[in-house]
């Protein structure tokens, strides 16, 4: 698997988690829509970092490379990531 593969499933996971776990759910739907977005973006630049730290301490397979190259790959799989939580968000939401 690839990071950016990691980083859409990550992102759904993150979504479908906050919308259908009980809960959370509560929790997540009382935040403003600010908190919301800035929640779900925090979660995932930490998933991200994960990748590029599992990467660089070889205990995963590398994701990315440890270099600036790798810097601005992990900046894609954030992106990636943003991109299906909110896909995710926008299908499944009731």
């Amino acid at each position: 698997m690839t990071a950016e593969g990691l980083a859409l499933i990550a992102g759904a996971v993150l979504s479908l988690f906050f919308g259908y776990i009980p809960g959370f759910k509560g929790w997540f739907e009382g935040l403003e829509t600010t908190y919301k977005r800035l929640v779900m973006a925090g979660l995932l630049l930490l998933v991200s970092l994960a990748i590029f730290g599992l990467s660089c301490w070889k205990v995963a397979t590398p994701y990315v490379t440890c270099d600036v190259t790798g810097f601005w790959g992990l900046a894609e799989v954030f992106v990636l990531a943003l991109v299906a939580n909110q896909g995710a968000f926008l299908l499944t939401k009731g």
